[in-house]
Parts: C-alpha cells; structure tokens; sequence
C-alpha cells in the first residue's frame, strides 16, 4: 500500500494562484491577508488537505512553541509486580485482524490501580492543562532512558521539563542547552535549570508526628532505597521528625525495596520471620506501601492490628488500598502547571541560575494507620 504524498505550501500557491507568502500569510498572519484572497487559500488548503507544518514554521522562526516533558525510568510496561519478574515488553496486537479477542490484547491484567495513575501522569496532567491554558503544543518524551532520546526531545521544542532519574542527572552533566530547563522532584544546586519539588520534609514530619502523638507509636521503620532525591529527603524527614519527638531514630532503611526490583521486600519479611516487626513501616511512597500491603497479606499480617502501613505521594490508587492508605499528598498536578510555567516564561540570558519553587504537602489520614 503506497501512501499519498503530502499536500505542500506550493501545492495550495499553485491552486488558489497566489504567492508562497501569501499562503503562509494566510495562517500565520491572517489580519494582513485580504478576506477573500485568504478565504480561495483556506478552500484550496481544504480540497487538498494541506495542513500547515509547525516544524517549517519553528525553522523560519527558530522557534516550535512546543513544550517537552521527559519521563525517563518513571514509564512502566506493566505493574510493578510483574516488572521484575516479567521484563519483556508487550507483545504487538495484530491490527490487520477484523475483530481483536479481549484475550489477545493482554490489557486486563495491565490495569492495575497500583500502577495506574502514577505520580508522573498527574504531574503531567497539570503540565498538559497548563499548556493548553496557554495554546501550547506538548511533546511527551518516549520515556527512554537513553542519552540519544532526550536530545531528540530536546532537539524539537522551546523548554524541556524533566523527571528525575539516574539517566537525567548523567545526561544533564554534558549538555549545553539554549532553553528553559526544569527539573522536577530534584535539589536546586549551582545550576543555570529551574526546580519543582514538594516539601517532602515537612509533608514527612506531618505523618510521623500523627503517628506518635494520635497513636502512641514508639517504634517505627522506613521502607525504601534512598537514591532518589525525594526519598532520601523523606527519610531525613523521618528522622528529624523522631528526633524532634524524643524517639528512637533509625540510622538506615529497614529494608531498600524499589520499584520494580526484585525480590519482594526481603527486610521487612525477615523482621516479620524474627518477630521483630515495629509497630509502624512508613514506606516512601504510595506505590511502595500497596505493594507492601499485598505481601503482608499473604503472609496473614493484619493492617493496621499487627503493624501500621503509611506512604507518600498520594496517588488515587492509594485511597483504593485495602485497608485505605494513610498518607502524605504532594501537589502533582499543581507541580506539572508550575513547571509549564516557568518553561513560557520570558528569560534574561544575563541572569544566570533559574528559579526554585518548593510546594506544600497534606497528611490525608485513612484507615491504614488505624485511624
């Protein structure tokens, strides 16, 4: 099947018998087109389905208008338990086929609440509403981790926002870019990029000061690896938090789980197995605690009777946990509007730095602390 070749700028010139510039006038500039010469353009554009291109225009202009968010290692396959345990890829679904079985596009199991919607698709909700607020077009990276797929993201729009990851903070070392750049849920440093993040801080000692003081928790631990910014600030949180509280402050993780990574939370079953299980496991994010919350059951552990069982970030699969997650909210959504923001903004090249925007969080108590 041969495809058609697409309509062009000359192709419309040619038909409605005016100028290249006049047609280009004709989207771009209509107020300086006369009505009817602009009204022949438009219907020669509809017989031929011409479309204008945005890239041609971003090369006279040296702009695209386009705003990008790069997700990096946040794009999930699958649910998080079957990502270590099952890395391949979905298979293709066979579109040449009249009517495709449920059975063969392998979505049931893939609609995990635990998975979906992650902290990322509510961030870039709030920067996708916020471009359109303003007209903008959004480029959404192909969530690959490699060097070569953020610089083609890059390559195409006018400001770059950026989750966090191992890959992001390599890739940013080396490049030299010419536009806005914001780096969500990373720590402002001497650096020319714009930061949006939560008080992860803060949002930590709301939590464990509930748990110590409405319940009279003294024993508590903290579940996740701290290589990401976020959650090394949340288990400093946690900390402080004991410390101000006069309580016994654990000086490293009881167990390093992270998302995706296999086995399944060897520290916290190994405390269990011992008879050693705290009182509370304050995970260090929503995703974590699900996950958390299945093992426990499977091992008959009653939550919140045997052992409390917090998170953080506040994703709507959390209020779906059984029991209900207690947890700590960020903004998400209000992060992705700010980071939108910043990238539209209009920027001094003689001001060196960028701008840090630090949010609040919430405690949302539900029924997994005992509440």
């Amino acid at each position: 099947m041969t495809s058609r070749r697409r309509p062009t700028v000359h192709d419309v010139a040619k038909l409605a018998g005016v100028s290249i510039a006049t047609v280009s006038f004709s989207f771009r500039r209509p107020d300086q087109v006369r009505p009817e010469t602009r009204e022949t353009v438009l219907q020669a554009a509809r017989e031929l389905g011409y479309i204008p291109s945005a890239s041609a225009r971003g090369l006279v202009r040296g702009k695209t208008g386009t705003l990008g968010l790069h997700s990096y290692e946040f794009l999930l396959e699958r649910p998080l338990h079957e990502e270590a345990t099952n890395p391949a890829p979905a298979p293709p679904v066979d579109i040449d086929r009249p009517l495709i079985p449920w059975e063969d596009i392998a979505d049931a199991q893939r609609a995990d609440l635990r998975a979906y919607p992650l902290y990322v698709d509510e961030v870039q909700r709030g920067f996708e509403l916020e471009a359109r607020r303003h007209e903008r077009p959004v480029l959404l990276g192909r969530g690959d981790p490699s060097q070569g797929a953020i610089t083609e993201t890059a390559g195409r729009v006018d400001g770059l926002a950026i989750f966090p990851g191992r890959s992001a903070a390599q890739w940013l070392q080396g490049a030299t870019l010419n536009m806005p750049v914001v780096l969500l849920s990373l720590p402002s440093g001497n650096d020319r990029y714009h930061h949006v993040l939560a008080d992860n801080r803060g949002g930590m000692d709301q939590l464990v000061t509930h748990l110590v003081t409405d319940h009279g928790i003294g024993d508590l631990q903290f579940v996740g690896g701290t290589i990401a910014y976020d959650y090394q600030e949340r288990f400093l949180g946690f900390q402080q938090a004991l410390q101000k509280l006069g309580r016994p402050v654990p000086q490293k993780v009881c167990d390093d789980a992270d998302l995706g990574q296999g086995p399944r939370f060897t520290g916290v079953l190994e405390l269990l197995r011992s008879h050693r299980l705290p009182q509370a496991l304050v995970c260090a994010s929503d995703q974590l605690a699900l996950e958390l919350l299945d093992v426990l059951r499977q091992e008959g552990v009653s939550v919140p009777g045997d052992v409390v069982v917090t998170g953080f970030d506040g994703i709507l699969a959390g209020a779906l946990g059984r029991p209900p997650l207690t947890t700590v909210r960020q903004p998400m959504e209000a992060m992705g509007r700010v980071a939108a923001q910043l990238l539209m903004m209009e920027h001094d090249a003689d001001t060196p730095g960028g701008r840090t925007v630090e949010l609040g969080t919430r405690l949302e108590i539900r029924a997994s602390c005992g509440c």
